[in-house]
């Protein structure tokens, strides 16, 4: 074993396996608390080999994934800061109340303004606009992204770079869902809008004659597109910008609040939850077929079934946005300068407190098991 661990790549303060993986979900303002979460994976040395990511994660990946290492966070905080350029930094308020009316109407203004670099309102609603054309089916311009990706990323390094990117979209026709991968093709700002299309805010993008939407309307988070197409040994860092567990609402802005959390995590939940159950499925599997005869091994049912219950060993660190108590239903939709700062430092000190806490990972990772970990709680 200590053979083993010499050959690894090391971070501060765990070994690496094969493959470190980074896992971002869909959230709109809350994107910034990914951005948190990435500034300090690579304080901490730890570099992603792939990057999945839907909606604003989809944004924060194709960032990430097109720079070289040491400007990566300037790129992120390029976009972050013009995203949040209209809205000023409020003075920190004792009052909850209070910083709720200001939360609320900061993503009222956003509303009628739109995010500069992201979107912005047509000059006509979508009901006064010809049916069939991007204007008749969305009530805002996500043109400005366009502009913004093309400055942020290099397109070559993004797709001929060392990181596998992968995004998720719907494909507004067929419902399927669909990942666009640098692994089987080349990706441009089109299939990062297109994951993040949500409907009837923004428009559906249309890519080699197919209307996509927001992946999140199927599902908020790529890890099973990671879990599937796994090859080695992996950490992944599931950044969830909605947590499934809060308190119970005592307001309506409490209830706006919790539904769309549930909304929005409840897939990742059960996604997460039956890919750890068929880990472990497999794991005895593989424990069982150990201790057959050996004149049973060559058996044609016995090998398919070997070969159906193999896999690499996975560490899933989850890293988990817990809202204040002053942030309402309208969270994602909120791109003050103060917020998207809070935000940020919260991302950070999520994986400051899991590295301080990373033995068990650590050890996971030494001896080849499969186990979700949540150390920031």
């Amino acid at each position: 074993m200590a053979d083993m661990e010499s050959r690894r790549r090391r971070a501060r303060a765990l070994p690496l396996p094969d493959t470190v993986a980074l896992v971002l979900q869909g959230g709109g303002a809350l994107g910034s608390y990914q951005a948190g979460v990435i500034e300090a994976l690579s304080a901490a040395q730890i570099e992603p080999d792939w990057i999945a990511g839907i909606s604003i994660g989809a944004v924060n990946a194709a960032i990430v994934a097109g720079n070289p290492p040491e400007r990566r966070v300037e790129r992120l905080r390029q976009f972050w800061d013009q995203a949040t350029s209209w809205l000023p930094s409020f003075p920190i308020l004792p009052d909850d109340m209070v910083r709720e009316l200001i939360h609320e109407w900061s993503a009222g203004f956003v509303a009628m303004a739109g995010v500069p670099g992201f979107f912005g309102p047509r000059f006509l609603p979508p009901f006064m606009a010809v049916p069939g054309t991007p204007e008749g089916m969305s009530f805002y311009d996500s043109t400005p992204l366009r502009d913004t990706l093309d400055a942020l990323v290099d397109w070559e390094r993004l797709n001929d770079g060392p990181i596998r990117l992968s995004v998720g979209a719907v494909d507004v026709e067929s419902g399927n869902f669909r990942y666009f991968d640098t692994e089987d093709e080349r990706l441009d700002a089109r299939h990062i809008m297109a994951s993040g299309a949500l409907p009837p805010g923004l428009p559906p993008v249309e890519i080699d004659g197919r209307w996509y939407w927001d992946g999140g309307l199927v599902s908020n988070t790529p890890l099973q597109h990671v879990l599937d197409n796994q090859r080695e040994e992996m950490v992944v860092f599931q950044v969830d910008l909605f947590s499934a567990a809060d308190k119970r609402p005592r307001t309506i802005m409490d209830v706006l609040a919790r539904a769309k959390e549930i909304t929005f995590s409840s897939r990742t939940r059960q996604i997460t939850d039956q890919l750890m159950k068929l880990r472990k499925e497999r794991e005895l599997v593989r424990r069982v077929l150990a201790k057959l005869p050996a004149e049973l091994r060559d058996d044609a049912e016995v090998e398919a079934l070997t070969v159906m219950a193999a896999e690499q060993p996975v560490s899933l660190v989850h890293l988990i946005y817990r809202a204040n108590a002053w942030e309402g239903g309208a969270r994602d939709f909120e791109f003050s300068t103060r917020t998207m700062r809070e935000h940020w430092a919260a991302g950070q000190a999520a994986v400051e407190a899991t590295m301080a806490n990373a033995e068990l990972v650590a050890e996971n990772i030494l001896t080849g098991r499969t186990a979700a970990f949540d150390l920031a709680r």
